[in-house]
């Protein structure tokens, strides 16, 4: 079995630290759940850097220094290290049958205006359609009345 290299050690024990720091509970948090049912769950970003280097180099050869054990044992210099940078990105909420993302850093305004979109749609288009049934039921009890909500001919418009 081959010799493992130093810079191997390095890079194996700073790899497995990260590893360690890291895992699916850093980015998808433990999930809470309030007193009223909903669920809050928390989300972050997780970003990992690692770097390592090294170098061999042969001795000076002063003197007392016997040329087989220069053979036997090079001389090794390296280092490795490695950074873990964890970011709160928001918390998903879950209940009321809904599932709401709400951000931490962002413009939260604009975020429930866009979230409220579908909402108040859906309420505008019944309104609409209230109003097309109300006016289509008035046409339907006086039609010889003409059509609805038009003003009638000024009395100074010429014929």
């Amino acid at each position: 079995m081959p010799e493992q290299h130093p810079i191997e050690g390095l890079m194996k024990t700073a790899m497995e630290s990260i590893k360690e720091m890291t895992d699916v509970n850093t980015v998808v948090g433990e999930a809470v759940e309030s007193p009223d049912g909903t669920i809050i769950i928390p989300i972050s970003k997780v970003a990992c850097g690692f770097g390592a280097g090294g170098g061999e180099f042969e001795s000076s050869g002063g003197e007392g220094t016997d040329s087989q054990d220069q053979e036997s044992m090079p001389f090794f210099g390296g280092g490795s290290g490695g950074g873990v940078s964890v970011q709160p990105v928001g918390f998903l909420v879950v209940g009321n049958g809904q599932t709401r993302l709400l951000p931490v850093n962002c413009n939260v305004t604009a975020d429930r205006i866009i979230d409220m979109v579908p909402q108040v749609m859906s309420q505008l288009q019944s309104i609409i359609s209230r109003r097309k049934n109300n006016n289509q039921e008035a046409n339907m009890q006086s039609p010889a009345a003409g059509p609805v909500n038009q003003p009638p001919p000024s009395p100074t418009a010429p014929v």
